[in-house]
């Protein structure tokens, strides 16, 4: 099940949530500089990291799987955000030179499949990004964060899942080794945290990024198939049947991806 994109949006928008972003992006800037006329995608929730590549890069654009929701990015623009299922995205092949996956590879229902079809999008020499919570780290373990929810991987086992996916694993960098506690005098003393973990205890950081390329040199089978999944539109405002008003709990902000499966 995927992390709910109001809980996204409010973790990101706390104290916690912005001195995480801090991390995982000095981690980010460690493997990625900048992307100079490049294509950009996110996929998950990767809004809070886009902005950082964006002004260099030649398009870029966020792509929220539909079980999470989405929400309109960059702010005070054009929205460049689309609801999509993430093994069968509407882009045509080798049309991305870059993805970033963030709150995403620890939700999907096959994560294989997924990065088969990520693979597809990827033009030749494309590069991958993947940031996902680490199954040694303290983040992995709490719930009151989105790092803490979904399916935590190891090094090993995002290694092997690349591989399988035809990618080639690259760079590695961690993130998150202050503990995920609200008080302030651990928020205080992240910097700290922060720098002794990462010469002291990186097998324990709260997550793992890792930057794969698309390799060439052996095709994967394309089987061909029928979709199974189908979007219900929720999005027009619809009166209720007994009273003929609308309804007033709508977040404008906030666009609700529901979807049924079908046979």
């Amino acid at each position: 099940m995927h992390a709910d994109i109001v809980d996204l949006r409010q973790f990101y928008h706390s104290r916690l949530g912005l001195l995480a972003e801090q991390s995982v992006a000095m981690a980010l800037s460690s493997i990625w500089a900048n992307l100079p006329g490049e294509r950009l995608m996110g996929l998950g929730y990767a809004a809070p990291y886009l902005d950082r590549f964006r002004p260099d890069a030649e398009r870029t654009f966020a792509f929220m799987p539909a079980g999470q929701g989405a929400v309109n990015w960059p702010t005070g623009g054009p929205s460049s955000t689309a609801l999509v299922f993430d093994e069968e995205l509407p882009l045509p092949d080798a049309s991305l030179d870059r993805v970033l996956m963030v709150h995403s590879l620890e939700f999907a229902e096959n994560p294989r499949e997924t990065l088969k079809e990520l693979w597809r999008v990827l033009a030749p020499g494309g590069r991958l990004v993947i940031v996902a919570p680490n199954r040694r780290g303290v983040w992995a373990r709490f719930e009151h964060t989105p790092f803490g929810a979904g399916r935590p991987y190891s090094r090993g086992q995002l290694v092997r899942l690349l591989r399988e996916s035809n990618f080639t694993p690259g760079a590695f960098a961690e993130a998150l080794f202050f503990p995920p506690s609200k008080r302030a005098v651990v928020m205080r003393m992240r910097g700290v945290f922060e720098r002794i973990g990462r010469r002291m205890w990186p097998v324990f950081s709260g997550v793992i990024v890792v930057e794969a390329q698309k390799r060439l040199y052996q095709g994967l089978p394309v089987a061909q198939r029928a979709s199974r999944r189908v979007f219900v539109p929720v999005l027009s405002p619809q009166t209720s049947r007994a009273s003929g008003v609308l309804p007033h709990s709508l977040d404008k902000t906030v666009a609700r991806g529901y979807f049924r499966l079908m046979s």
